[in-house]
C-alpha cells in the first residue's frame, strides 16, 4: 500500500502545520465575517424596532395612517394598513413614481423604499388591533461593502497564510535536524572498536542537544560494558584455564611415569581442580543469568529463618565464631535461593577474612530490612571499597588455589543478586576489621 504522508520529517511537520494553520485560520476567519454580518443585520433589527415603536406611538394616539408620514419626517421603510399585506392591491389612490410615499387608502399608506429583497422586517399591531405596521431598514451598504471586502481578503489570504506557516516550520525543522544528522552520521562511523568516540553537542539548549548528551552516555556504558566484558572473559579464561593446565600436567607426569607417582593423590588433585572448574563455571552462569535479567520466582521471605538456618547449616571453621544479632523480623519478596547466596557469600568471605568472630546483625527501618555482615579481621582499604565489588577482584595477596581465596566473583554476585532485588550492598564504616551492608525493601 502507498504511502500518504511523505516520509521527510520535514515534509510530515510543514504539511500538518499548514493544514493546522488553514484549519484554525479558517475557521477564524469564518467567525470574524460571521460577526460582522451578524452585526450588521443586529443594527438593521434595532431600526426596524426602534420605528416600529414610533409608528404604532402615533397611531395609538390617534393619528390616521395618511397622514402618519407628515408626523414622522424620517421617511420611508414601512407600511401601514389593515393587514400586513402590500396596500397596492385594490388601491384607490396612487401618487407619482417619484413619490416616496404611497397612500392608497385613508387607512393604508406605504412609504419608500419598502418591499426590496436587501431590507430586514418587524412587525406589530397597534392596541385595538385595527392597524398592522411592518418597518423595512436596508442593511449599512458600506458595512455590506466591509463584510464582501474581508471575505475576499480572508479567501485568498488564509490559503498564503497556511502555506506561509508550513514553509515556516519546513526550514525550522530542517535547521534543527542538520544536527541529528550530524549526530546520525557520527553514530553511523561508530563500530566496537572504536567505542571512544562521542557525537558532537550542539550548543542550542534544546531537545536535539539533550539527544546528543544522551547518545554520548549511552556511548560511554556500551564502552564500559564491552571493556567490561573484554575483561571479564579474560579473566575467566585465565581462571578456567589454571586448574585446566594443572589437570594436563598431572595427567601427563602419570601417563609418562606410572610407577613413580602416586596415582591416587593425582586423582584427589584432578578431583580438586574439576571441583573448582564447577563452582567457577556454576558463578559464571549466575551472573550471565543476572547480567540478561532473568526472573526468577520470587516469595516472601523472613530474613531471621533465613540467616538462623543458614548459620545452623555451616560447617565451623577453626578459631571462628559465627554469631547472629536479630533485632527485627523483617520480611521481604525475593528468591529465597539467591538470597541465601547473597548470605553465604558475605559469610564466607568475613569466615576467611576473620581473626576470631564474624557477626551477622539484622535489623529494619526506613522501610528496608538491613543485614550487616561484620568481621574483626584486617578490613578493607577505604581506596578499595568499591573494587571490591568488581568481578575477579581479590585483594589476597596469595591467589593459589591451596590459599582457598575464591575466584573473586562472591561479592560481584552478591551485588547483582541485591540490585535485582532492588537493594544495594555496600562497605559500611567500621571502627574494626570489615563491614558489608545489605539494604532490601521490606514487602
Amino acid at each position: 500500500m502507498a504511502r500518504i504522508l511523505p516520509r521527510s520529517t520535514r515534509w510530515r511537520v510543514a504539511l500538518f502545520a499548514a493544514l493546522a494553520s488553514a484549519l484554525v485560520l479558517g475557521l477564524g476567519s469564518y467567525w470574524f465575517v460571521n460577526v460582522l454580518q451578524s452585526g450588521l443585520e443586529n443594527n438593521a433589527r434595532s431600526r426596524t424596532s426602534d420605528k416600529v415603536d414610533t409608528l404604532l406611538a402615533l397611531l395609538n394616539s390617534g393619528v390616521a395612517p395618511a397622514d402618519v408620514p407628515q408626523r414622522y419626517a424620517k421617511g420611508g421603510g414601512y407600511l401601514i394598513g389593515p393587514q400586513a399585506a402590500d396596500c397596492s392591491v385594490g388601491s384607490t389612490k396612487e401618487f407619482s413614481d417619484n413619490e416616496p410615499v404611497r397612500v392608497y387608502a385613508p387607512d393604508c399608506v406605504i412609504v419608500q423604499p419598502f418591499g426590496l429583497d436587501d431590507q430586514l422586517y418587524s412587525t406589530a399591531r397597534t392596541k385595538d388591533r385595527r392597524y398592522a405596521v411592518v418597518s423595512a431598514e436596508k442593511l449599512d451598504p458600506i458595512g455590506l461593502e466591509t463584510v464582501a471586502t474581508a471575505r475576499q481578503i480572508l479567501w485568498g489570504g488564509v490559503p498564503a497564510a497556511s502555506l506561509f506557516i508550513g514553509a515556516v516550520a519546513w526550514f525550522a525543522v530542517r535547521r534543527s535536524l542538520r544536527a541529528v544528522g550530524t549526530i546520525r552520521a557520527e553514530v553511523d562511523g561508530i563500530r566496537a572498536r572504536d567505542l571512544g568516540r562521542r557525537v558532537p553537542v550542539p550548543d542550542s539548549g534544546d531537545e536535539i542537544t539533550e539527544l546528543a548528551v544522551t547518545m554520548n552516555e549511552m556511548l560511554a556504558r556500551l564502552d564500559r560494558s564491552v571493556q567490561r566484558q573484554s575483561q571479564f572473559t579474560a579473566d575467566a579464561s585465565h581462571e578456567l584455564r589454571t586448574p585446566l593446565a594443572s589437570m594436563r600436567t598431572q595427567l601427563e607426569v602419570q601417563l609418562a611415569h606410572p610407577d613413580r607417582l602416586d596415582w591416587r593423590r593425582s586423582l584427589e588433585n584432578a578431583v580438586l581442580d574439576v571441583s573448582r572448574m564447577e563452582t567457577l563455571t556454576g558463578d559464571l552462569l549466575l551472573l550471565s543469568k543476572l547480567d540478561a535479567g532473568q526472573a526468577a520466582g520470587t516469595t516472601r521471605i523472613a530474613l531471621a529463618d533465613l540467616i538462623t538456618g543458614h548459620v545452623a547449616g555451616r560447617l565451623p571453621r577453626d578459631g571462628v565464631e559465627v554469631r547472629t544479632e536479630l533485632h527485627a523480623e523483617p520480611v521481604v519478596d525475593g528468591h529465597a535461593g539467591r538470597l541465601e547466596r547473597v548470605l553465604r557469600n558475605l559469610v564466607d568471605n568475613a569466615e576467611r577474612h576473620a581473626a576470631t568472630r564474624v557477626t551477622i546483625t539484622l535489623t529494619e527501618g526506613d522501610g528496608q530490612a538491613v543485614l550487616t555482615v561484620r568481621d574483626d579481621g584486617p578490613g578493607i582499604p577505604a581506596e578499595h571499597r568499591e573494587r571490591v565489588f568488581d568481578r575477579f577482584v581479590r585483594l589476597d595477596d596469595d591467589r593459589a588455589r591451596e590459599d582457598d581465596g575464591g575466584s573473586g566473583l562472591g561479592l560481584a554476585i552478591a551485588a547483582e543478586i541485591a540490585r535485582t532485588h532492588r537493594g544495594t550492598l555496600r562497605v559500611a564504616e567500621s571502627t574494626s576489621g570489615a563491614c558489608l551492608q545489605l539494604r532490601l525493601p521490606l514487602a
